[in-house]
């Protein structure tokens, strides 16, 4: 018993600390590492990382301009990898994307809720998580449950790689290949996924 109390205190006197260097970090402002970008480029990031914000609707200005710049910077980051290697290095600057791919999550989650990280995701990937979701599940309305969650799991994989690609085509190349990759599964379970499409696209019409 003696030795529990004084580790019960270590514990309170650890937390009080931790839970005080995050609000002192969140109440930091958050500097927009603009430097050595092209004028017109960050001016168009700002733009970008602001429309995101705006959707999330915070109430909070100071909140508000620190998630726009570590959205801006997380863009201005990806854009400094990838120009940095070439074609032929391709393992290189995967790795070094990996080694920064959870620092915005990790960055945004001192001002921001999960489902607003996860809109932050969507706002970077152009949506496509949700209308590619709602998409398979209307086209075939029989999935089970257990089928839903496969397909979310990898949406929610293709966002998290769509979310390091240099361009838009990027982003878009790996909700492509994971649809494919989801197509495939479908198809393996029995599903005939032309006549799914073709009875999808008959719904459509009568709508």
């Amino acid at each position: 018993m003696k030795r529990y109390v004084p580790f019960m205190k270590r514990y309170v006197l650890f937390a009080a600390i931790l839970s005080l260097l995050t609000l002192t970090a969140a109440a930091q402002t958050v500097a927009l590492k603009s430097d050595g970008q092209d004028s017109a480029y960050v001016e168009t990031i700002k733009g970008r990382a602001q429309k995101i914000v705006d959707a999330l609707q915070l109430t909070d200005a100071e909140k508000a301009l620190n998630v726009r710049n570590i959205i801006a910077n997380r863009y201005f980051l990806l854009n400094d990898i990838h120009s940095k290697y070439d074609k032929n290095q391709q393992d290189a600057r995967d790795a070094e994307l990996y080694k920064h791919h959870f620092e915005l999550q990790s960055a945004l989650a001192l001002y921001l809720t999960d489902e607003q990280i996860d809109a932050v995701k969507d706002g970077m990937t152009y949506g496509r998580l949700k209308r590619d979701y709602q998409a398979q599940c209307d086209m075939i309305p029989s999935l089970t449950d257990e089928e839903r969650a496969q397909v979310l799991i990898w949406l929610k994989e293709a966002r998290e790689y769509a979310m390091d690609a240099a361009d838009s085509k990027g982003k878009h190349f790996w909700f492509d290949k994971y649809r494919g990759r989801t197509n495939n599964w479908l198809s393996a379970r029995g599903y005939d996924l032309k006549k799914e499409r073709e009875e999808w696209q008959k719904r459509m019409e009568k709508k």
